[in-house]
């Protein structure tokens, strides 16, 4: 079993007893014996449950970004949103094999505010990704922010999507444009909320030069979400 057979068949393992008990009663040992490999082995490529998990987010990601970026034939003449929306069901399907992992950890980051703010941070580095692959700008400061908002925001999609049993996603592409729409009118203002976090300063400094933003950050287009 090479290397990265050896990784993939422990993240395949990992999600299969995910899918069967609490992420608190899953050890490294379980994992491994599940998988057929020794200790020794399965170090090799993890250190830790939580890497497991990280590599779970990232599996996810690549599964979403092989799709197509923002140059796909599927986003031409696409708006901001509806190319998030798009990246965003593409997620959900990329999760759909693993549904009954995602409820299982959903419950367990219940319980533990600990696992919560990990799965948080996992999800905020996973949504920078999302924002890049739907042609949006996801550095800086107002990059942070639209990471932050798009991982609150699929939170919510997910516990739909979860009790969703419509094969075509009804309720979940519902709710997922509802959000996507509050996002674009609250979450389109963020260049100016990025702005405003400036030191007041900086931004006198600017104002007295007439820059009125930072320099490097273009302004929004018009109806941009940033999320």
């Amino acid at each position: 079993m090479t290397s990265e057979t050896t990784r993939d068949a422990c993240l395949r393992s990992f999600l299969a007893l995910l899918a069967e008990r609490p992420f608190a009663r899953i050890a490294l040992g379980d994992v491994a014996e599940r998988c057929g490999v020794s200790l020794a082995e399965m170090r090799a490529s993890y250190a830790s449950s939580q890497d497991l998990l990280a590599a779970f987010f990232r599996s996810t990601d690549r599964h979403v970004l092989s799709e197509g970026g923002p140059d796909a034939e599927d986003f031409a003449g696409e708006g901001p949103k509806e190319r998030l929306f798009e990246v965003l069901m593409r997620r959900l399907d990329a999760l759909e094999p693993h549904k009954e992992a995602v409820r299982s950890l959903r419950r367990s980051a219940r319980r533990d505010p600990l696992l919560a703010l990990h799965l948080l941070r996992l999800s905020e580095t996973s949504q920078r990704w999302m924002v890049a692959s739907a042609g949006l700008d996801c550095t800086g400061l107002a990059g942070s922010i639209r990471a932050k908002g798009l991982a609150v925001l699929f939170a919510r999609v997910l516990d739909v999507w979860l009790e969703d049993e419509d094969p075509g996603l009804a309720r979940t592409m519902a709710t997922l444009d509802q959000e996507l729409e509050r996002g674009a009118k609250l979450l389109g203002m963020l260049d100016d909320v990025a702005y405003l976090a400036i030191p007041w300063r900086k931004r006198r400094a600017s104002a007295a030069t007439g820059q009125d933003r930072p320099a490097g950050e273009a302004a929004p287009a018009a109806g941009e979400p940033a999320a």
